[in-house]
């Protein structure tokens, strides 16, 4: 863990530093000198706001994203697509936190940028299936689930923590909370979690600035704070 830790130090550093440079008419920070990695994108990962913060590719690596970049992501890499990513990769857990993903056919490259994440609308919702992989936040915890359907599952990396046994793979799981679906996928933020509707466990969200004790679900390249204390750009 301690290096898993300093390696995403370096990145936080090393994004703030592309970032600033990245806001301006030409990049001054080439992110093809980072390494690569290749695959096929399964699905998008979305935060509670129902954007994209993130690809899941069909060998399991999660690929952290600025979800300021949602959109153009949509437009430029869909599920299904062989990508080449460049950025930092996790030594313990298969992550990349994505400087620049490019798809393979077309050759469009979406490059990270600072920015404040958009708010999507979220409405109270029910899912159910079968936990299909553990989603991570940038610096390692578990902050979710994917079920078998397609549908993400959030909560606070404590109370993953807490349910680690209702949240492992082959569980089957209830959830109901705040959310949203639309074509991107559907996501939504446990507040009630369990084996079925009829024995249900309250998830508790901590008052920690932000929509549903969410703040800073960013991804990567967003505004995440670092393992420092490294700030964020949200009020």
């Amino acid at each position: 863990m301690p290096r898993l830790k300093h390696s995403f130090l370096a990145a936080t550093v090393l994004f703030g530093l592309a970032g600033a440079a990245l806001a301006q008419s030409s990049p001054t920070y080439d992110p093809a000198q980072l390494p690569a990695t290749k695959g096929k994108v399964s699905q998008y990962l979305l935060n509670p706001h129902g954007t994209i913060d993130g690809l899941l590719l069909d060998d399991g690596t999660e690929v952290h994203v600025n979800p300021m970049l949602s959109t153009e992501l949509a437009f430029s890499v869909r599920p299904g697509d062989a990508v080449t990513i460049h950025g930092l990769k996790a030594k313990a857990s298969p992550m990349v936190a994505a400087a620049s993903i490019t798809n393979d056919a077309t050759g469009a490259t979406i490059t990270g940028r600072m920015g404040r994440p958009a708010r999507g609308p979220e409405n109270q919702m029910e899912a159910s299936g079968v936990v299909k992989a553990a989603l991570h936040e940038p610096r390692g915890g578990i902050d979710g689930v994917l079920l078998d359907n397609g549908t993400i599952i959030r909560l606070p990396p404590s109370e993953a923590k807490k349910f680690a046994a209702q949240l492992a793979v082959g569980q089957k799981l209830f959830v109901r909370g705040m959310g949203t679906s639309s074509p991107l996928g559907k996501v939504v933020i446990a507040r009630q979690i369990g084996a079925d509707a009829a024995k249900l466990a309250d998830v508790a969200m901590p008052h920690m600035g932000g929509h549903d004790g969410m703040k800073g679900h960013d991804g990567m390249m967003g505004h995440r704070p670092g393992p420092m204390g490294a700030p964020h750009t949200d009020d």
